[in-house]
């Protein structure tokens, strides 16, 4: 129910994403702007641009002005994924953001300010990338105010039936065919077997299953 910045820990494939949302689903701001960001797909040169927004003619391909992330995400919440891929370059500037709540649009001297919950994610181990001086060790303390860690899909088997059941729902909701019954011997096994690609693997096993499966009206363990 706050506007503090929160930090989720876990491995690739986890689901922190999904906890991200629903944290701002239950906030105060959950009726504005959830925006996602892959920190990890911005180059260190296009991180203002990206960020903070551009004027036209702000360097040579700016043929328009563009909106920022964080202007887009104004009163709302943006959500900092792979934050442990950003260089030390763009962690200063987003530290400045964090710090002070104002950012200059590229191409702008004019400060803006910005109101917005910060929730950021990564799979890297952070606390080791501080003591070796490739995350600024200011701006982990800056993100980390709450911490969620995100357990793996195997200490969490309890959740693989539900999870099941609910991908083959989307699955046969989405490409509109009947839903066929799990077997529970199939639930079992599943539940039993290793995921190292976490919920994002279990995923893609039970709907290429299902897809291949639509015109089967109970899938058991022979289908997966």
């Amino acid at each position: 129910g706050t506007k503090a910045t929160a930090f989720l820990m876990g491995e690739s494939g986890t689901g922190k994403e999904v906890v991200a949302e629903a944290i701002h689903n239950r906030s105060k701001r959950a009726e504005q702007q959830f925006v996602k960001v892959n920190l990890g797909g911005i180059s260190t040169s296009l991180f203002e641009s990206e960020m903070f927004g551009h004027t036209k003619g702000a360097f040579t391909d700016a043929a328009m002005d563009r909106k920022g992330r964080f202007a887009t995400a104004d009163g709302g919440t943006i959500f900092l994924d792979e934050i442990g891929d950003l260089a030390l370059a763009s962690q200063v500037k987003l530290l400045r953001v964090l710090q002070e709540q104002t950012y200059e649009v590229l191409g702008s001297s004019k400060v803006q300010r910005t109101d917005v919950r910060v929730i950021s994610a990564t799979h890297k181990p952070l606390e080791q990338m501080v003591s070796e001086e490739t995350f600024r060790e200011d701006l982990y303390y800056r993100i980390n105010l709450i911490h969620i860690r995100i357990p793996s899909l195997s200490k969490r088997a309890e959740d693989i039936p539900l999870l099941v059941r609910h991908f083959v729902k989307r699955t046969t909701a989405l490409y509109d065919f009947e839903e066929p019954i799990i077997e529970d011997d199939a639930i079992t096994w599943l539940a039993r077997q290793n995921y190292p690609g976490n919920i994002r693997q279990l995923r893609n096993l039970v709907e290429r299953t299902t897809l291949l499966s639509t015109d089967k009206k109970i899938l058991g363990i022979k289908d997966f």
